[in-house]
């Protein structure tokens, strides 16, 4: 329990540092937790494959990581508002290469081009399932990669960095998993997805939602850089789809039996643990934003 609670603090400590200490150690953070999610994603997936598994997990991390570097390379050379143009506009879909370089374009070359790069490799490492090897390197950059290079772009704000939107999407996402969490096991007695996540409960995932709900209210008088049906939005992408993130991750840890994706976090489970559901709620706010905020 002591470790547990050492290990948490020391979380906390780091999160708020990285947010709240400016650009670049947001992208020190995040490069990380990027980097250390896509090994341990990498790690289950290529867990039956017994050839070369080092290499490949070395390669799935490199491969994932480069939405995020690229893109946050990129935009840290940016702080000012560019030339004849007052405000970045972090939510293109076609970006101006000698400028702008969105998320999703670099993605989407990265992936055309890491087709015939990972198609060469595994002609060579003589695999018995190539094309299901493929599959996973491709599955870390759009599970992973994509995502956290999406957060680059709302954390983002008439060109400068605004860690009070990291800061609330973060704390919305734990709101929902540590209240479903706490009120499930207090209260909860009908299961919610039993398949997956026995001890998940309908009255826990209700609660969650509840308080993730009032938490962004506040938020919205507090943290100005969305209006309050934006924080509202967020409230909801976050309850419906950091939920699922949840259980998909479970879905893949229960597929090849493993109770932890790492244990990077004495007592909390590794990276993947932590940020399951916020990894896969960042696409939806991302989408939702880019509408609302143009």
């Amino acid at each position: 329990m002591k470790q547990r609670v050492i290990s948490a603090i020391i979380f906390v400590i780091a999160m708020l540092g990285g947010v709240f200490g400016g650009a670049k150690a947001f992208y020190l953070l995040f490069s990380v937790i990027v980097a250390g999610s896509l090994w341990e994603f990498s790690g289950l997936l290529f867990s039956r494959e017994k050839n070369h598994l080092l290499f490949r997990r070395i390669t799935a991390t490199l491969l994932g990581s480069l939405p995020f570097l690229i893109f946050g390379s990129k935009i840290f050379q940016l702080f000012s508002p560019l030339p004849g143009n007052s405000q970045f506009q972090p939510y293109l879909f076609v970006a101006d290469l000698s400028d702008n370089l969105s998320p999703i374009l670099i993605s989407m070359t990265l992936i055309l081009l890491s087709v015939f790069v990972l198609l060469i490799i595994e002609l060579f490492l003589q695999s018995e399932q190539p094309f299901s090897n493929i599959g996973n390197y491709l599955l870390g950059v759009a599970y992973l990669g994509i995502p956290f290079s999406l957060l680059i772009s709302i954390s983002y704000w008439h060109g400068n960095y605004a860690p009070l939107r990291v800061f609330g999407l973060l704390f919305l996402t734990w709101t929902n998993d540590t209240m479903a969490y706490l009120i499930g096991s207090k209260i909860g007695k009908t299961p919610f997805f039993a398949r997956i996540s026995p001890k998940k409960t309908w009255e826990g995932t209700i609660g969650g939602v509840v308080c993730t709900f009032i938490v962004a209210y506040f938020f919205s008088i507090w943290i100005l850089d969305f209006e309050l049906s934006e924080w509202m939005l967020q409230a909801a992408i976050i309850a419906v789809f950091g939920t699922l993130g949840d259980l998909v991750e479970s879905m893949l840890k229960r597929s090849i039996h493993v109770k932890d994706s790492g244990s990077i976090l004495p007592g909390h489970g590794g990276f993947l643990d932590r940020f399951d559901s916020f990894i896969f709620a960042l696409p939806f706010v991302w989408l939702a934003l880019m509408i609302f905020e143009g």
